[in-house]
């Protein structure tokens, strides 16, 4: 499988959209992203956005909004799955509420129904919980308690049943995914066994490794390497640990990040890799990170940065020694590596965060899975 989230706010004039995305080499899309209100309750995020309930008015019928695009391109690709992605980083905040109680969780799944799946029949195949994070690693003021984690498992429990119900009244299949942190400490907040068991898929986020850190290490590395003073922050272990726990590799969808992140006033020694710098790189997308299509756009190469390659890691970086900004991210290259590893381990495919960034060549690599020359240093 290749699935991949679509993240409708990176949507532009004359460039990516809904209409542009290559469904043909997608098996699964997760849109990104419903929300959890502060009722515990799943809504459209922006209903104007999203299903063209603009000014006050009433959804478009049968589609508007960024959903009759999304039922066009499922027209043109039937093999196409959608999915509703609710939560990610900023709409997670009201997922421990709804997941409280018995009372909450039957609420909060019935109302996932009666926001998403009835109101637009046949446009979704399923559901991904996108809840960053149970317990605690999510935004500061995230609604978070120690009892999240079996809360989060029974939360599962409650939807999946109602998910089963549905499908066995409407004669299809619904799927069901959860997308979980690749970080250990994150992990350790999940009944993962028991959640395997309920679930269709973990889109496992393996990168943002080191986000929020001024710190020049790989935001997405495929394995340790030497001199790296996290050595269990990397795609392999995160995958070790969850099968571990007792989740099966085939129900494990490997995360590849199609966006890079940038630290400054970062030292020449080893061409910046594992140097403590200042803060994250303004000029090159922040906090917030860069699109793989924006940084290469910006023609680095040609502007004083030189391309190193890691063996070891099996990821690219860049290095600026004159500005001292080092660059981590994803390339042609690593993302075959990381789909050669996909198959190795048996998973069950890769996913994708987010097909906007793409400027056509990260998808194209992994489709045709051929190992593009490598130039580096």
């Amino acid at each position: 499988m290749v699935a991949g989230y679509v993240a409708p706010w990176k949507a532009r004039t004359n460039g990516p959209n809904i209409k542009t995305i290559p469904a043909r080499e997608l098996t699964h899309l997760m849109y990104a992203f419903g929300t959890v209100s502060a009722e515990g309750r799943a809504e459209l995020a922006d209903r104007c956005v999203d299903a063209g309930a603009c000014n006050g008015t009433a959804p478009a019928a049968p589609f508007g909004g960024n959903f009759a695009q999304l039922a066009e391109l499922k027209q043109d690709n039937p093999q196409l799955r959608i999915l509703i992605s609710l939560g990610g980083w900023n709409g997670s905040k009201y997922f421990s509420a709804a997941a409280a109680t018995p009372l909450s969780r039957a609420r909060f799944a019935q109302s996932v129904i009666d926001a998403f799946l009835r109101p637009y029949p046949g446009l979704f195949d399923g559901v991904d919980i996108d809840w960053e994070f149970p317990v605690s690693g999510g935004r500061p003021d995230n609604l978070a308690r120690p009892e999240d984690r079996a809360n989060f498992t029974l939360l599962i429990a409650e939807l999946r049943r109602r998910l089963t119900d549905l499908a066995a009244s409407e004669r299809r299949e619904l799927e069901l995914a959860i997308a979980v942190s690749a970080v250990p400490d994150k992990l350790a907040n999940l009944e993962a066994a028991a959640l395997a068991r309920l679930v269709d898929r973990f889109h496992l986020m393996a990168y943002d490794y080191h986000a929020g850190s001024a710190f020049a290490a790989f935001n997405a590395p495929l394995f340790a390497c030497a001199g790296d003073p996290n050595p269990d922050l990397n795609v392999d272990a995160s995958v070790n640990g969850l099968v571990r726990a007792g989740v099966p590799p085939a129900k494990v969808a490997l995360g590849i990040a199609f966006y890079g992140r940038a630290v400054a006033n970062v030292p020449q020694q080893n061409g910046g890799l594992f140097q403590t710098g200042a803060t994250a790189s303004e000029e090159w997308g922040g906090s917030d990170g860069i699109d793989y299509r924006d940084l290469v756009g910006r023609r680095p190469e040609e502007h004083g940065f030189r391309r190193f390659w890691s063996d070891e890691a099996q990821v690219p970086w860049l290095y600026d020694a004159e500005r001292r900004i080092w660059i981590s991210y994803d390339d042609p290259l690593s993302v075959v590596r990381k789909a050669m590893y996909a198959r190795a381990r048996a998973l069950a495919g890769i996913m994708i965060w987010d097909l906007f960034a793409d400027d056509g060549s990260l998808l194209a690599a992994l489709r045709t899975g051929t190992l593009p020359s490598q130039k580096s240093e």
